[in-house]
């Protein structure tokens, strides 16, 4: 048999049946068609001895919902990226827009809670969904509690985005935590009622009582046990903050007692958001233990350099994209916080990406490549990377199949009852999409920081559906490979 592509002599890695030996791959059509210890014919080859195949990496939290903003991702290794957090106030329309656009990895959304909110509570007009975020931030009817004919309608409209294609529901109740619990039950109960999963930000970032981190997760964990929903918690090491040994422990203990939690981490201690959120009030840092001087402002690259300047960016702008640092990975004690929500056992790597800010121009602004005044956190460029330089091969935290699998299998699993299309993803077995990334275990690492934004490298090659994105480390930014995932109810 002769296959389309084949890829030579690569150190393969399929998570799910344990494969870890040199192997060629046969490509045909989009699918894998051949593992074999034996050459392989094909029309083209790529040699890759010496190189790590494995599934390419799923990240389940992606705001970089734009051509360039996925083509950094494809260049950390990701072959489908997906706003599940946020999601979408029009499943449909989103889905739509970025298929004639073109995306060079896959995409997709969740059917979004708070834009639905913005829509329903302030009069406002559907957008882009980072967009949509930033720009209707600094309005306050979808920061309320909605009266009981209000979360009718609300209910409904995420109801409605499920069926158009929404991979479960997204719920940043951490940007509106005055909305009350209620609600956020009666969430969970309709995507318990629909099969769907929930992807959560978490109510609360503190650890001074009340509203409390752990009293964040516990809403989360009540919510599943009281509905039998499967409730995903997104970004536990920036909403655990320091409480993440107790809520860890919370979290293992329901999942022992058959509780349907799921969890994700990215191997960074600073967060990225906008300006005007409730938990960067100055009033309400300390709770974080940070100061203003933590936050840096990225329409201007400035540090924030006190309370009263941050009080004046929040009103001027609180759509504006920061950086926060709540904890240095240098220190060994930050270090050692971070490490334990990374480390939470079958928990998924996702990054929380987000398009480079590039000054004075839109904020999906595209131009290829991005300026040198463009800025972003490094979670956006380098996320995956990171992983594997940094927690496999610098620390040695973890190993290089176990991060394969919490980059790849983990997250295809969490999505294959709501998704259907993942059962065919996050492997390397003869029938699954030919979603593979070639990298260099060697070098593979993040290049840019908080000042200057950098592809990641060592990722040598990227097929998203058998079609090349990445050859010899260079993107095509004009791809179309990108295909979207959808809920089963599309």
């Amino acid at each position: 048999m002769s296959h389309d592509l084949v890829i030579r002599g690569a150190r393969v890695i399929d998570p799910e049946t344990g494969l870890d030996a040199v192997r060629d791959v046969g490509v045909t059509g989009g699918k894998i068609t051949a593992i074999s210890t034996e050459p392989l014919a094909a029309a083209r080859t790529i040699e890759a001895a010496g190189l790590v195949l494995c599934p390419g990496f799923i990240d389940l939290h992606s705001h970089a919902q734009s051509r360039g903003g996925l083509a950094l991702q494809a260049l950390d290794g990701v072959t489908t990226a997906l706003d599940l957090e946020a999601g979408s106030a029009s499943v449909a329309a989103s889905l739509a827009l970025d298929a004639e656009e073109g995306r060079p990895i896959n995409f997709g959304y969740s059917a979004s809670w708070l834009l639905n909110r913005m829509v329903l509570m302030d009069g406002v007009e559907p957008l882009r969904p980072l967009e949509m975020f930033s720009a209707y931030h600094g309005l306050s009817n979808w920061k309320r509690p909605a009266s009981s004919y209000e979360q009718g309608r609300i209910l409904d409209a995420v109801r409605a985005e499920v069926a158009a294609g929404g991979i479960g529901i997204g719920v940043l109740v951490g940007y509106a935590p005055d909305s009350g619990r209620a609600e956020y039950f009666a969430l969970a109960e309709l995507a318990a009622r629909l099969g769907v999963p929930t992807f959560t930000h978490t109510r609360f970032i503190s650890t001074e009582e009340p509203g409390t981190s752990l009293e964040g997760a516990l809403e989360v964990i009540a919510a599943a046990s009281g509905t039998g929903a499967h409730m995903h918690m997104c970004h536990l090491n920036s909403t655990s903050n320091r409480m993440i040994d107790t809520i860890a422990g919370a979290v293992e203990h329901a999942k022992a007692e058959g509780v349907r939690i799921t969890t994700e981490a990215y191997p960074y201690g600073s967060g990225s958001t906008v300006i005007g959120a409730d938990f960067l009030a100055p009033e309400k840092l300390h709770r974080m233990g940070m100061t203003p001087d933590m936050v840096r402002y990225l329409p201007t690259g400035e540090w924030v350099a006190d309370a009263a300047r941050l009080a004046e960016l929040r009103s001027t702008d609180p759509g504006g994209q920061v950086i926060m640092k709540w904890a240095d990975e240098r220190d060994e004690a930050d270090r050692e916080v971070l490490l334990r929500s990374l480390l939470l056992p079958d928990s998924a790597i996702a990054s929380d990406a987000a398009p480079p800010n590039v000054p004075g121009k839109p904020k999906l602004h595209d131009e290829w490549p991005f300026p040198d005044s463009a800025m972003v956190h490094p979670r956006s460029t380098s996320c995956f990377a990171h992983t594997f330089g940094w927690l496999v091969r610098e620390l040695e935290v973890l190993s290089l199949t176990e991060a394969v699998r919490r980059c790849t299998l983990l997250p295809a699993q969490f999505l294959a009852e709501a998704a259907p299309a993942m059962r065919e993803k996050g492997r390397i077995q003869v029938g699954a999409d030919a979603d593979i990334v070639v990298f260099d275990p060697e070098t593979i690492a993040q290049r840019g920081d908080y000042d200057t934004l950098a592809p990641s490298e060592g990722v040598r090659h990227l097929l998203v559906g058998g079609e090349r994105v990445v050859t010899d480390g260079e993107v095509r930014v004009d791809s179309t490979a990108g295909k979207p995932v959808t809920g089963r109810g599309c």
